[in-house]
C-alpha cells in the first residue's frame, strides 16, 4: 500500500495547502511572463512606428525593417523576422493605449493578440477583445468563433458603432447590466446535428439533447441548460416548452421554442403567454424578465421588423443545418449585416 495513501487527515491538508501555493504560484509567473512579453512586443511596435514608420515613410521603413529583422534574427530567433516586426507595429496601431494592453495581456495570450489585430474593423475587433477575456476563450476557440463569423451573427452587430461600444464597455464594467443583443445570435450554426432528410421538431430536439454539450458551445458559454418539454398548466390546460435554460450574465431565463419551417406571426402570442407564465411562476426576485429564442429554418426580415418582438423580449432566429462554403458564409452574413444596418437608419430618419 502506498504511503500517501495512509496519510493521516492533518498530513493530507499540508499537502493542499502547499499544493495550492505552489500551483498559485506558477500560475502566477506565466501570467507575469506572458504579461512581460506583450508588453515588450507593444514598445517595440512602439518603437518601430514612431521612429521608423511615421510620415508616410512606408517604403524606407520596409527597407530598415528587413535589414533589423535579419540582425534580430540571428540573435533572438524566428519571432523577429520581418513579418513578426511588422505584426508588432500593426499591434501598437490597433492598441495605443499602454495601460489598456497591460490589462488584456493579464489575461489574452501573444498569440490571442496575433489572431485580433488581423481585423480591421474596429468594433469587430473591439469584440472580440471583451469576449475573450469575459469567456475566458483559448486560442483555439477564439479562431473557432471568427471563423464561424460570431460578431456578424450577433445581433449587437447591426447596431451603430458608437451603441456597440457602448454595450461593450458594459460588458467590461458591469456585466450583469449587459444587453442581450451581446449574446443572441442569428443565424444559429447547428451543422453538427447531422439530421436526415423530413426530420421533425421532436427530431431536432433529440438531435439537441444528444448533442447538448455542442448545442450550448453554439448558444454560449454562459447559457445552462434546465430542462426540456416543461409542462406548464395555464387556465386549465397543458403547455409544453421545447428547451428552458439560464442565462448567468443576463440572469434571465431563456426559452427556446423551436419551429421547423419559416416564422409564422401567430407564434408572437404563444411565446409571450409562455414568458408570462415564466415569470410569474419561475422568475426569481433577483431575475430580470425571461426572454425567448424561436429557432426557425427562415423567416420573412420584414414582418419580423413590423412586429418589433425584440421589445417583447422575443428573438426571432434562424438556424442552418448545412453549412455553405465560407466565402458564400461571408458574404450572405455581411449583406444581411449591411442591409439590417440600413433598414435601422432609415427607421431613425423617418422617426425624426
Amino acid at each position: 500500500m502506498s504511503q500517501s495513501n495512509d496519510l493521516p487527515t492533518p498530513a493530507d491538508k499540508l499537502y493542499q495547502d502547499i499544493r495550492q501555493l505552489i500551483e498559485s504560484a506558477r500560475a502566477h509567473v506565466v501570467t507575469q511572463v506572458n504579461q512581460a512579453l506583450v508588453l515588450t512586443y507593444w514598445h517595440i511596435g512602439k518603437t518601430i512606428t514612431t521612429e521608423v514608420l511615421y510620415d508616410g515613410r512606408a517604403e524606407y521603413g520596409a527597407a530598415v525593417l528587413k535589414q533589423l529583422a535579419i540582425r534580430l534574427t540571428h540573435e533572438y530567433g524566428s519571432g523577429f523576422s520581418y513579418s513578426g516586426l511588422t505584426r508588432m507595429a500593426k499591434f501598437y496601431s490597433v492598441l495605443p493605449e499602454q495601460e489598456n494592453v497591460a490589462t488584456l495581456s493579464q489575461q489574452l495570450s501573444w498569440s490571442h493578440f496575433v489572431e485580433i489585430i488581423k481585423i480591421d474593423d474596429a468594433s469587430k475587433r473591439e469584440f472580440y477583445l471583451r469576449l475573450a477575456v469575459d469567456s475566458r476563450w483559448s486560442v483555439r476557440i477564439l479562431r473557432e468563433r471568427m471563423d464561424s463569423m460570431l460578431f456578424e451573427r450577433t445581433a449587437i452587430a447591426k447596431q451603430p458603432d458608437e451603441l456597440i461600444q457602448r454595450e461593450l464597455m458594459q460588458l467590461q464594467q458591469q456585466p450583469g447590466e449587459s444587453s442581450p443583443a451581446l449574446f443572441l445570435k442569428d443565424p444559429y450554426l447547428l451543422d453538427f446535428l447531422d439530421l436526415k432528410d423530413n426530420f421533425s421538431e421532436k427530431d431536432l430536439e433529440n438531435a439537441i439533447l444528444q448533442d447538448l454539450e455542442r448545442f450550448i458551445l453554439e448558444l454560449g458559454s454562459d447559457f445552462a441548460f434546465m430542462g426540456r418539454q416543461k409542462r406548464i398548466q395555464i387556465g386549465g390546460h397543458d403547455y409544453y416548452l421545447d428547451l428552458l435554460f439560464y442565462h448567468r450574465k443576463l440572469k434571465r431565463l431563456v426559452l427556446i421554442e423551436l419551429k421547423l419551417g419559416d416564422f409564422k406571426p401567430d407564434y408572437k402570442g404563444q411565446v409571450e403567454l409562455y414568458l408570462k407564465w415564466l415569470a410569474k411562476h419561475e422568475q426569481q426576485p433577483d431575475e430580470l424578465s425571461p426572454i425567448a429564442i424561436i429557432l426557425c429554418s427562415g423567416k420573412d426580415t420584414e414582418v419580423v421588423e413590423l412586429m418589433d418582438l425584440e421589445a417583447d423580449n422575443i428573438h426571432i432566429a434562424e438556424y442552418w443545418l448545412k453549412l455553405p462554403p465560407k466565402e458564400v458564409l461571408q458574404a450572405k452574413l455581411h449583406r444581411a449585416l449591411i442591409e439590417a444596418r440600413m433598414r435601422l437608419e432609415l427607421r431613425r430618419h423617418d422617426s425624426e
